[in-house]
């Protein structure tokens, strides 16, 4: 196998929870585009069918199911769909995030925070793996944050009104890293890998102050774009990172290196 060779995903079978996001929408189209069957997630089945058709469209192999990844039934149905239209599962990329908290803080949105997003991405990485661990191969891609590398810099947001930061954000970015590791560990042996990536921001339209003050703590001088994690998938997820587990690789223009 050539170098190039190695980042195909040609005959593999990809699943993503979300799809529709700034983060999820590039995610699904990367897989797709290396060549995977790629199964995109969500509670929000029409926006992430909406996506999938545009896919579609160019000739891509992207399919929508419906999947909330804080329930078990729903997580244990898609991966027996799955399994049973495909025969295997070789990538997993637990995107999918849910943001119930607001500025006003709650108890009840903090406990529904942890219910999808920490007890859903164990349970999806749990029953996912499964058919992984069957077939001695595969490789999980999780989602993270720079937000769970490092604590937040309230500057940015200073004078802003509309926009802030909240905690469980950082609280289950940063236990996602470190489930990383565990999960590498406990996988390896069935030739399984773990690993994070850790995006920056995203440009979203964001005030220009914001966007002022958030450039100029990167080297590259600019905030994520549409594209910018799409490389990272495809390599983590292909045979052309085959001996890299366990890590949580920054996607942010220098960000966490400033």
């Amino acid at each position: 196998m050539d170098v190039i060779e190695s980042f195909s995903l040609k005959d593999r079978v990809a699943v993503v929870t979300g799809g529709a996001g700034l983060y999820g929408r590039q995610i699904v189209e990367a897989l797709a585009e290396a060549g995977a069957k790629t199964i995109t997630a969500s509670r929000n089945v029409k926006k992430i069918e909406g996506v999938a058709e545009a896919l579609r469209g160019r000739g891509l192999n992207v399919r929508a199911r419906p999947l909330d990844q804080g329930d078990e039934d729903s997580v244990v149905r898609l991966r027996d769909e799955v399994v049973g239209e495909f025969g295997q599962v070789d990538v997993l990329v637990n995107n999918a995030v849910l943001r119930p908290m607001k500025q006003e803080l709650s108890r009840k949105q903090w406990e529904e925070s942890m219910r999808v997003n920490a007890t859903g991405l164990y349970l999806m990485t749990e029953y996912f793996s499964q058919p992984m661990v069957e077939r001695k191969k595969g490789s999980i891609v999780n989602v993270g944050s720079i937000q769970g590398m490092i604590g937040p810099d309230l500057s940015l947001y200073e004078g802003l009104e509309g926009v802030w930061t909240i905690p469980d954000y950082y609280f289950h970015k940063g236990g996602m890293i470190n489930f990383t590791r565990y999960m590498a560990s406990l996988l390896g042996q069935s030739n399984v890998r773990v690993n994070c990536i850790s995006p920056g921001g995203f440009f979203n339209n964001q005030p220009e102050p914001f966007l002022t003050r958030y450039n100029a703590r990167t080297f590259l001088g600019r905030m994520a774009n549409a594209s910018d994690l799409k490389g990272v998938i495809v390599f983590l997820a292909s045979d052309a990172s085959g001996y890299i587990t366990g890590t949580n690789l920054p996607v942010d223009g220098g960000y966490t290196a400033k």
